[in-house]
């Protein structure tokens, strides 16, 4: 064999060599993922929540459906159906699950106590008894706050300064929700500076709903708080339509439901929540331990205010607020 015909062959043969190392390699295994949600399957705001945790897995390099597989389980809106769907999930030894209501994250504590959990959208974690501390989460769960009871304070706040008459609200909050508590703690504390009584019923269906709001309407000069919860979020047209019907100035908790019609809204992104919790499963994914994962908390917060609502109800939004409002429907 000639000289530069066995180098060439050589220099062949090495090129060679790392794609059949590679392709010696082991596949790398599909990680798997449980979700419980609240919302249905064909809900709105659930597909925008699944699409942005497809957009940050993505992001990272995890395409769902190929390296990445998920189980989801929706319409929980009991703690029934969270204990039930934890179990099934759990059942599936998935590499993390994701959660979003403080009944959530209990079932599945319940469940296992060494499958990874994050939870989005939650309030208060350490009065809850979910972590210890935000820094070094306990056991096996950690997460992104979405709500901290002052903000409930600020929802008063806004009411009052979009309808200056409330003399009375209704502070709607579903039936068993640990969450309640903090956020009426802060309410009742700005209440007694304007004076504004409030009314607190927890409601568990529509008939709830629908009796609640009905007495509400037969003070004058009264609104409406809704409290987050999986009943206020399954039954949101029905409360904006009440409201709506009787003509109660109302603030709510997530930003869809001013876009579906509501007054006004005052809280951090909930979607984009989401997608941030996908870094916290890639994470995982690679091996840290959710003690190692900070519970993060929301650093910005929005204002969104529908005008065709207010002039619906006949009040005149002040400029002071309209200044300040970081969206304004019309």
């Amino acid at each position: 064999m000639k000289r530069r015909d066995f180098i060439a062959g050589l220099a062949g043969a090495a090129a060679a060599w790392p794609l059949a190392a590679r392709a010696q390699q082991p596949p790398q295994p599909v990680r798997r993922i449980g979700v419980l949600m609240t919302n249905a399957e064909h809900d709105s705001e659930a597909q925008q929540r699944v699409k942005a945790l497809n957009q940050g897995l993505e992001k990272l390099g995890w395409a769902p459906g190929r390296t990445v597989r998920i189980d989801y389980r929706f319409a929980i809106v009991d703690a029934d159906r969270a204990r039930n769907s934890a179990a099934e999930l759990v059942a599936l030894a998935p590499d993390v699950i994701l959660a979003h209501t403080p009944a959530m994250v209990a079932a599945l504590k319940q469940a296992t106590d060494t499958i990874p959990i994050v939870f989005v959208q939650a309030s208060d974690p350490i009065s809850l008894r979910v972590v210890t501390g935000l820094s070094h989460p306990s056991g096996n769960v950690t997460g992104f706050v979405l709500f901290e009871p002052s903000l409930a304070g600020k929802w008063l706040q806004f009411l009052t300064e979009v309808s200056p008459r409330i003399a009375r609200a209704l502070v709607l909050q579903g039936a068993a929700n640990p969450s309640s508590e903090g956020f009426l703690r802060s309410l009742q504390a700005v209440a007694s500076s304007p004076r504004v009584i409030l009314e607190s019923t927890e409601v568990r269906d529509a008939s709830d709903i629908e009796r609640a709001v009905s007495a509400i309407a037969a003070h004058p000069d009264s609104g409406l708080i809704v409290f987050p919860s999986p009943i206020a979020t399954a039954q949101r047209d029905l409360i904006i339509r009440l409201a709506a019907r009787h003509r109660l100035p109302a603030v709510y908790p997530f930003r869809f439901f001013v876009t579906a019609g509501g007054l006004m809204f005052y809280g951090a992104n909930n979607i984009d929540q989401w997608r941030q919790a996908a870094s916290y499963v890639d994470r995982i994914f690679l091996g840290t331990h959710p003690r190692d994962l900070p519970i993060q908390l929301p650093t910005k917060f929005d204002l969104a205010i529908n005008l065709k609502t207010a002039k619906a109800l006949g009040l005149e939004v002040p400029p002071t607020v309209l200044a300040i409002a970081d969206e304004v429907i019309e």
